[in-house]
């Protein structure tokens, strides 16, 4: 290589010799790294997004505070009102969750198509990220559900 480059011996080496061992020790490294990282990350975005979505269902359970007045007037139970904004908020983080689930098997079908790394999409994460989202969805929509179930009848229906 120095020929090649026309090195004289007093100067120092301009490239580089990676063997296959310090190659696989570099990919090691990054594994490592990505998984000490990934949890918190992933837990981090789990908590900001179960506060959007319980922030989401507390602005819905106020706009249809007449909504739930009327329904609660003519005979509906806790309990239903409860179980009402639980499936609106398990379905709206379900629907983000195969969104995001979607565009995250895009994205690793097309790395997979331009990187010399394999792709690999494994159908039991898949499954998991969706019932990952239902379930932040729906703990998230428990304390609106519980505002939404305590409210009054008649303030409710004075409610503008």
């Amino acid at each position: 290589m120095r020929v090649a480059r026309r090195l004289r011996p007093t100067e120092l080496n301009n490239f580089a010799a990676e063997t296959v061992e310090g190659v696989l020790g570099f990919w090691d490294q990054i594994s490592r790294i990505l998984y000490i990282s990934l949890p918190g990350l992933v837990g981090t975005s789990l908590v900001v997004g179960g506060i959007v979505i319980m922030n989401i269902m507390l602005v819905s359970v106020m706009e249809r505070t007449r909504e739930i007045g009327v329904r609660k007037a003519i005979g509906a139970r806790r309990s239903d009102i409860m179980v009402q904004v639980l499936i609106e908020s398990g379905t709206l983080s379900g629907v983000g969750a195969v969104v995001g689930v979607g565009i995250g098997v895009a994205l690793t079908i097309l790395v997979g198509a331009v990187s010399p790394l394999p792709a690999v999409v494994a159908p039991q994460w898949i499954v998991m990220g969706v019932s990952l989202g239902v379930i932040v969805g729906v703990v998230s929509g428990v304390y609106p559900a519980s505002r939404a179930a305590r409210l009054d009848p008649v303030d409710a229906l004075r409610y503008e």
